[in-house]
């Protein structure tokens, strides 16, 4: 299965984390620090009118992320 950025995914799709892909720190920290590790699920919840954030359920939550933050999360797709 192909390798996608979490924003690449469609309302409803369900990814798991494979990497992160920033190279800035503070941004790798925040997503660590929402739950976002290694071999975690992702379902992408919505998408706001414009795009920009995006809901997401992660670990039996929701939370929303910006598009840039999706940008950094490489995900394998499950459905």
């Amino acid at each position: 299965m192909p390798l996608l950025t979490l924003n690449q995914l469609q309302t409803g799709q369900v990814g798991i984390v494979e990497q992160l892909l920033t190279s800035d720190p503070k941004l790798k920290m925040r997503l660590l620090e929402l739950g976002v590790l290694k071999d975690t699920k992702i379902e992408i919840v919505r998408f706001a009118p414009l795009g920009d954030p995006i809901e997401i359920k992660i670990r039996g939550y929701r939370l929303s992320i910006r598009k840039e933050e999706a940008e950094s999360v490489l995900v394998s797709q499950l459905k």
